[in-house]
């Protein structure tokens, strides 16, 4: 079922739970995934202002990019930048120099303008089954379910807490369980001396221009596997992401409108931003709001939240990265239940189609890795080929009254 998004009013009730699954989001995506993008500069050889730049220059960007696709189709659209390029870059930036990653930035984005424009990727995803869509969805999210019981053979205490919390908070007050878990959280962790905020001092970053330098090794090895790990690891899951839950929004303008603000933030270090995928589940299922057309709050939530990050600079990320690692994952998980319980249901509620989208689900859980492309990806295909094999259609075949097989072209054989 899709949604219309129709322009509501927007009370001060109906805030404190999509704000909410935005800023876990957001802690989400920083706490878990941002160390790759201070590895990568610190490979480089970036000095602290250029990294400074780096952070300022993707946290403005896909911040401004969020809150524009989210208010503009009131859907939650969160972007966010490609963590799989930050982990491609570690190892890519000690052999390139910082001008040419800057141009191979720059071919990349200007590659997903085209892409938007051309309408071919929107066209591609209408032709994804919704079972295999929803079998690929929870089998990207399984692991981060599982992570949020796996905390438990490390931080037990923590962990326990915040599972049992959970539970407490949804038998009693379901509507209300993930902000609850969030400050309960938040409050436990201070109460262990394990959130200490006394040091934060608030600094403002400076953006810092560095001129592009185009070379064809760039192009070979920094801007095509650039452009190809964040189409099939990001976009593709991304937007599954979004149909799973019923929104329509066309893929066409967030590729365009992303890909132009990567175009105009690489100058200033950025990599790549685009549509998220796993943060972006917090935002789009019945956790961030009961009413589908009141999530885009999410989108604009979260998107505050990543500007706030980039105008202090390195100070608010390096806060979200000294949250406990097994806080980060078990939040996330328990955020993702729903999500997760939800995709598991669609993709078996048609028994037609369930083993197909079991497939998928598992296939993309098994998160296999090949020619340096992702599980997500390989995913899809395999649960493509199921489907198209257990599903699809064969050419029509006729006995004669003697025996023989006819063909639909009217040929015995």
């Amino acid at each position: 079922m899709s949604f219309a998004s129709p322009r509501s009013s927007v009370h001060w009730s109906d805030l404190a739970h999509p704000v909410v699954a935005g800023l876990i989001s957001v802690i989400v995506n920083y706490g878990g995934t941002f160390i790759l993008v201070f590895q990568a500069a610190k490979v480089a050889g970036l000095s602290p202002e250029l990294t400074a730049s780096w952070v300022w220059s993707v946290s403005i960007g896909v911040g401004i990019t969020g809150i524009i696709l989210s208010c503009a189709y009131r859907e939650p659209i969160i972007t966010a930048w490609s963590t799989p390029a930050a982990a491609f870059l570690v190892a890519a930036l000690a052999t390139t120099t910082y001008e040419e990653a800057v141009g191979a930035y720059l071919m990349s984005a200007m590659a997903f303008v085209l892409l938007g424009l051309s309408g071919w990727f929107e066209r591609v995803l209408r032709l994804i089954p919704a079972g295999v869509a929803a079998g690929l969805l929870a089998g990207i999210l399984l692991q981060f379910g599982i992570d949020a019981f796996g905390g438990m053979s490390i931080d037990p205490v923590l962990a326990g807490v915040l599972i049992g919390a959970y539970a407490t908070f949804k038998r009693f007050s379901a509507r209300y369980a993930v902000v609850a878990l969030l400050i309960l959280g938040l409050a436990f962790l201070m109460f262990q001396d394990r959130l200490n905020l006394s040091a934060l001092r608030l600094e403002l970053a400076a953006p810092v221009f560095t001129a592009p330098e185009f070379s064809l090794n760039a192009l070979l090895s920094l801007s095509l596997p650039l452009f190809m790990i964040t189409l099939t690891r990001q976009y593709m899951p991304g937007m599954l992401v979004l149909r799973n839950e019923g929104f329509r929004t066309s893929a066409n303008p967030i590729v365009t409108v992303t890909g132009l603000g990567s175009v105009l933030m690489a100058p200033f270090g950025s990599h790549a931003f685009n549509i998220a995928a796993i943060t972006a589940a917090i935002c789009t299922g019945r956790e961030a709001h009961e009413q589908p057309s009141k999530r885009w709050i999410a989108g604009v939530a979260a998107g505050v939240f990543y500007i706030l990050v980039g105008v202090f600079g390195v100070t608010l990320a390096s806060v979200f990265m000294a949250f406990p690692a097994t806080f980060i994952t078990t939040l996330a998980g328990l955020a993702l239940l729903g999500t997760i319980g939800g995709s598991l249901a669609s993709a078996m509620a048609e028994a037609e189609t369930r083993e197909a989208s079991l497939i998928t689900f598992l296939a993309a859980a098994a998160n296999i890795t090949l020619l340096g492309i992702g599980g997500a990806f390989w995913g899809l295909v395999i649960g493509l080929i199921a489907h198209g094999v257990l599903n699809g259609r064969w050419p029509k075949r006729a006995l004669r009254p003697s025996g023989s097989i006819v063909s639909s072209g009217g040929r015995a054989k």
